[in-house]
């Protein structure tokens, strides 16, 4: 299988590599200068650090594997300062380096670990996980969380790099493969209509990584990223686009204490998003149903509970994207074009979860 590189510009440029047996690219990434590198991997799966630790080692470099706890569990401010304090205590300098290996929620701890040690050093992000290749690892934001919400706490930190060894999508859960699968279909929404087509045309082989369509859905989808980081790194105006649906989906992803898939909530924000557009006149039904019917077709989820409504309208006030105590949404115009809706009035948001409660 070939090698796609696909380029993310900026002030400092990376590759995303995608393919089989990337890892070879690895200690080019790394660099000469690099004395010591940091491996953070989750604990449960070891694993798939052994063959990254490997890598590095082979190329003269020190390893120092830094297990973390599994999922989100590993995104808050007591596992960030014990990789602090492991970085200290094995001598981990500016001119070293951070491995993040792993899902979304590692690449994520990784990432903001590298960006807060010594202000700043080299990191490298290996994603095995299907959410972690098409959103996580790609685009430099990195971020932890608090009792308050997801991600408030974090930094713009570019990687030197993106390696996505698409062999390794076979290990991993199918019902977290799926998960993986809202951020594609998002894709699809906001920028990349062709996306929905390829699922539409084949909603089984979608839910498997070795479906016909795999791949171009995985390098369509990191275009897109590339693409709008390339172009806005610090969420100033177009990047906002690829919040389309996470209002609620953090808000869910709160309320369950981090227990449910990414992004399990991103498909309900995704449906609340739509039901919202719809609402406030910018879409049709046509738009709203296909987005219910494609999620559906994956085994995705689309509703959420109606008691949850007061609890997640208040999780919603601290959102990131929120401006003083106006409350802002992305919103469809159509198929791939997208804008803010700030502000909108408390009887539509009601009315568009009244869409969405079960």
């Amino acid at each position: 299988m070939t090698t796609s590189r696909i380029k993310v510009s900026g002030e400092t440029p990376y590759d995303v590599v995608i393919g089989t047996g990337v890892l070879g690219e690895l200690p080019a990434l790394l660099g000469p200068a690099v004395r010591t590198v940091a491996v953070v991997h989750p604990e449960s799966l070891p694993e798939i650090a052994r063959p990254v630790c490997g890598a590095i080692e082979a190329a003269g470099h020190q390893v120092v594997a830094l297990p973390v706890p599994d999922g989100e569990q590993a995104k808050t401010v007591e596992v960030a300062a014990g990789l602090w304090s492991a970085f200290g205590a094995h001598g981990v300098t500016r001119s070293d380096a951070v491995v993040g290996v792993g899902g979304g929620a590692t690449t994520d701890l990784a990432g903001f670990a590298a960006a807060t040690w010594l202000r700043g050093v080299k990191v490298v992000q290996v994603p095995t996980t299907l959410l972690g290749m098409v959103d996580a690892a790609v685009g430099g934001k990195t971020g932890i969380n608090t009792p308050e919400g997801k991600n408030l706490v974090g930094s713009f930190h570019p990687p030197a790099g993106v390696l996505c060894d698409l062999a390794t999508l076979v290990s991993v859960p199918r019902d977290d493969y799926v998960g993986g699968l809202a951020e594609v279909i998002k894709g699809g929404f906001i920028a990349d209509p062709v996306i929905l087509d390829l699922v539409e045309d084949d909603p089984q082989g979608a839910r498997h990584p070795e479906g016909r369509h795999t791949r171009e859905l995985i390098e369509r989808k990191v275009q897109i990223k590339a693409d709008v980081v390339g172009a806005d790194l610090r969420e100033g105006g177009l990047r906002e686009i690829l919040n389309y649906g996470h209002t609620l989906a953090h808000a869910i992803e709160r309320a369950e204490g981090y227990r449910i898939r990414h992004g399990e909530a991103v498909a309900i924000g995704m449906v609340y998003a739509a039901e919202l557009s719809r609402l406030d006149g910018r879409i049709g039904a046509a738009v709203v149903e296909r987005t219910r019917s494609i999620l559906t077709s994956v085994g995705l989820p689309t509703a959420y509970r109606r008691d949850a409504w007061p609890e997640l309208r208040e999780h919603m006030r601290l959102d990131k994207k929120s401006r003083g105590a106006k409350l802002r949404f992305v919103v469809l115009n159509d198929l791939a074009k997208v804008s803010p809706l700030e502000d909108p009035p408390e009887e539509l948001l009601e009315a568009a979860y009244e869409e969405i409660a079960r």
